[in-house]
């Protein structure tokens, strides 16, 4: 006899129901140094560092990153995660006495083992707007349950910068010619690789969450669904202003909260703590 899972109705008028969602199998965080990382620059950019001394960056963004899952060899379950994260960074140079603003785009890579346990199946999903008895097979209807990596993080923090000179080795993980469209769209002209020309570089900080996921079911406890009682309420008027005045001020911008080491109690007594 198969095994009641006692899918139904439970107590408290709840009802015990499937889903199909990832489980968590393994994750780690990261706290990553890069050094010397090349930034890689426009013709206008690249002309203006070859003039100069003076650089400073002023930011530091996130705009892609790719990620590949491979099973570490001799080790079953286990599986290498190749990622590498494309970082726009703006700069101010001194030119004749003028600041000029320019962009480029640096690129690092980090490596994680993770655990996500074996299985290697094939999904098949219906579609109902395609799917008919006479159906031709098409490329991109086929799942498996293997492992997917998710990279969660936040824009890095850019602990220096500097020009330097040919034939400097910088910290390099692809050349300019590898950067993908979605990247180079973010930049204003055409990025250029040159091994024969001063070139910028900088150090970028990395906080991370790695973690690796697969497809699962789950029994779980649920409340049906019902329909809100709110209404969708529109502005009663145009007026901007009039609109404006009714936000609360934003207090918590002006005055944020003071640091508190990890393990302090900052209150005593039932008392904020004055320190």
């Amino acid at each position: 006899m198969p095994e009641n899972r006692n899918i139904g109705q439970s107590s408290c008028g709840r009802e015990t129901v499937c889903i199909d969602t990832y489980r968590v199998l393994d994750s780690c965080r990261d706290k990553d140094c890069f050094e010397d990382v090349r930034v890689f620059l426009t013709d206008f950019g690249q002309e203006l560092i070859s003039h100069t001394q003076s650089v400073r960056t002023k930011s530091a963004r996130i705009i892609w990153a790719t990620i590949d899952v491979n099973s570490v060899p001799f080790n079953r379950g286990f599986y290498q995660i190749n990622i590498r994260i494309y970082v726009k960074i703006t700069c101010e140079v001194c030119v004749n006495g003028n600041p000029q603003e320019i962009s480029g785009v640096a690129a690092v890579e980090k490596r994680s083992i993770l655990f996500a346990s074996e299985g290697n199946v094939s999904i098949f999903r219906s579609d109902p707007y395609e799917d008919n008895f006479c159906r031709i097979p098409r490329g991109g209807r086929v799942g498996t349950n293997l492992p997917v990596a998710v990279l969660e993080t936040v824009d890095p923090i850019i602990l220096s910068s500097k020009i330097v000179d040919p034939p400097t080795v910088c910290s390099c993980c692809c050349r300019a010619d590898d950067m993908p469209s979605e990247v180079v769209t973010d930049i204003n002209g055409s990025l250029v690789d040159t091994d024969e020309e001063r070139f910028l570089t900088v150090t970028l900080g990395f906080f991370s969450v790695v973690r690796i996921e697969r497809p699962a079911q789950y029994l779980i406890e649920a409340a049906e669904y019902t329909v809100p009682d709110k209404e969708c309420v529109s502005p009663e008027n145009d007026d901007p202003c009039a609109l404006f005045r009714t936000m609360s001020f934003p207090v918590n911008e002006f005055y944020p909260p003071s640091f508190i080491p990890q393990g302090s109690d900052p209150v005593q007594n039932g008392r904020p703590c004055c320190r």
